[in-house]
C-alpha cells in the first residue's frame, strides 16, 4: 500500500503536507492522487453501474429543465 504525504486543499487549491487541515485558510484537504489502476479490478463492474446511474441521472435532470446538451 503506498502512502501519499502531499495533500491539497479543497478550498483555496494549495498543497500542504498537514493531514489536518489547510496552514492557510484551514479548510479541508484531500489527497490529489487519482487511485491506482489496476486491470483486475474486482470492482469495476460496480464502478460502472455507479457512473452509469450518476449520468442517467443527469441526463434526466437536463431534460426535466429543458436544457440541451
Amino acid at each position: 500500500m503506498m502512502v501519499w504525504l502531499l495533500r491539497r486543499c479543497i478550498k483555496c487549491g494549495k498543497y500542504t503536507l498537514k493531514r489536518d487541515f489547510c496552514p492557510y485558510c484551514h479548510g479541508e484537504v484531500r489527497v490529489p492522487h487519482p487511485a491506482k489502476f489496476s486491470p483486475d479490478d474486482k470492482y469495476a463492474v460496480y464502478k460502472g453501474m455507479l457512473r452509469s446511474s450518476i449520468l442517467d441521472e443527469e441526463d434526466s435532470n437536463n431534460r426535466d429543465r429543458g436544457d440541451r446538451i
